[in-house]
C-alpha cells in the first residue's frame, strides 16, 4: 500500500497583484466614494484585481462581467487611470477596457465567472458573486436601468 503526499495549495489574493501602498489607496478610495465599510471595499477590490487578472489573461474581456458588488473595483481602478493603464500594459500588454453590457448578464455567467478567477488559482469571496452588474450608483454603467 502507498501512501499519495497531499500538498496544500495556497490560493492567490487579489490584493498581491499590485503593491501594497497602491491597494491601501484604492480600497480608501473605494470606501470613500461608495460608502463602505473599510473590510468590505477590501474584499471587493481584492475580488475585484482577482476577475480582471482572470479576464486579462485569459483574454475574455467580452465574455466574463463582474458582479454588482464586485463592480466598483473596477471603477475604482479605472479612475487612478495611470496605475490602471501601467498595470494592464505590463501584465496583458494592453488595456482592458469596460464595455459593460447589462443585457447579458446573469446568474449563470457570474457562475461561470467564479470558476474562471478559482481555475486562476485565485480564492473566491462568493457572497461578492451573487448577482450580475447592471449598474451601480453614483457611477452609473451608462446601460443599466438607472441610465
Amino acid at each position: 500500500m502507498s501512501l499519495a503526499l497531499q500538498h496544500s495549495v495556497k490560493t492567490r489574493q487579489g490584493r498581491d497583484l499590485v503593491p501594497q501602498d497602491l491597494f491601501r489607496r484604492l480600497v480608501d478610495f473605494c470606501a470613500d466614494e461608495y460608502g463602505l465599510e473599510h473590510s468590505v471595499a477590501d474584499r471587493i477590490m481584492d475580488q475585484g484585481l482577482a476577475f480582471l487578472w482572470t479576464m486579462g489573461t485569459t483574454h475574455t474581456e467580452g465574455t466574463l462581467a463582474p458582479s454588482k458588488e464586485v463592480d466598483p473595483a473596477w471603477h475604482t481602478f479605472m479612475l487612478h487611470s495611470v496605475e490602471y493603464a501601467e498595470w494592464c500594459r505590463t501584465n496583458f500588454g494592453r488595456f482592458l477596457h469596460h464595455k459593460p453590457n447589462s443585457k447579458v448578464r446573469s446568474r449563470g455567467l457570474m457562475v461561470s465567472v467564479v470558476e474562471h478567477i478559482e481555475r486562476a488559482g485565485f480564492q473566491v469571496d462568493k457572497r461578492l458573486w451573487q448577482t450580475a452588474a447592471a449598474c451601480n450608483e453614483p457611477a452609473c454603467c451608462g446601460d443599466g436601468p438607472c441610465c
